[in-house]
C-alpha cells in the first residue's frame, strides 16, 4: 500500500497522544496499541477523506474500535488480572508514589461506565470542549454534561476509598 507523505506525517506528530487515548479508553497497553494500530490502518484507507482532520477521523476511529472491544469482552469469558506484589519491593524509589498514584486513578477510570469513560477521556487528558465531545459521541452537549458529572462524582468516590484503606496501613507499620 502506497502512503501518502502527509499521512506519515500525521502519524509522527499525532500517534504519541492517540496511544494515550487508545490507553486511557482501555486500561491496558497491549491493547492500546493494538487499537492505535487498527485505527491508524483504518485512517491510512481512508486518508483522502480523513485528511482535512486526520485526528478528529483517526479519534472517532478509535473511540468505535474501543466499543467494539468492550462489545466482544462481554462476549468472552473475563480476563483476570494478576494482583499486584507490593511487598516484595525492597526499597521504594521516589517515582514510586507517583507511578502508584498514577495506577489507582487508571483503575479508577477503568471502572467507570464505557460513556462515562470516554467523557472523561476526551474532556480532560484531550482537553476537548463539551461542544467537540458532544459531537464526536454523538451526544448532545448536556448529556455530556451529565455523563461528566457523575462521572467525577464516582471518580471522588473510588479515590476517596483507596486513599482511606491506603492509610490503615501505613499507620501500622
Amino acid at each position: 500500500m502506497r502512503v501518502d507523505p502527509s499521512f506519515e506525517v500525521f502519524v509522527e506528530d499525532s500517534s504519541t497522544a492517540l496511544l494515550r487515548t487508545a490507553y486511557l479508553l482501555t486500561g491496558d497497553r497491549g491493547h492500546a496499541e493494538d487499537l492505535l494500530q487498527t485505527a491508524l490502518l483504518r485512517t491510512a484507507r481512508h486518508w483522502s477523506r480523513a485528511r482535512d482532520s486526520p485526528q478528529a477521523y483517526a479519534r472517532a476511529v478509535l473511540l468505535n474500535l474501543s466499543r467494539d472491544r468492550v462489545r466482544s469482552l462481554f462476549r468472552r469469558p473475563r480476563e483476570a488480572p494478576m494482583p499486584p506484589d507490593v511487598d516484595t519491593l525492597h526499597a521504594v524509589d521516589a517515582g514510586y508514589e507517583q507511578v502508584s498514584e498514577r495506577r489507582v486513578v487508571l483503575r479508577a477510570l477503568a471502572a467507570l461506565p464505557t460513556r462515562q469513560r470516554q467523557v472523561i477521556v476526551l474532556r480532560f487528558y484531550e482537553d476537548m470542549s463539551v461542544e467537540q465531545t458532544a459531537g464526536l459521541l454523538g451526544f448532545s452537549p448536556g448529556t455530556v454534561k451529565s455523563h461528566t458529572s457523575r462521572a467525577l462524582a464516582r471518580l471522588r468516590e473510588l479515590l476517596a476509598d483507596h486513599d482511606s484503606l491506603q492509610e490503615v496501613p501505613r499507620a501500622h507499620r
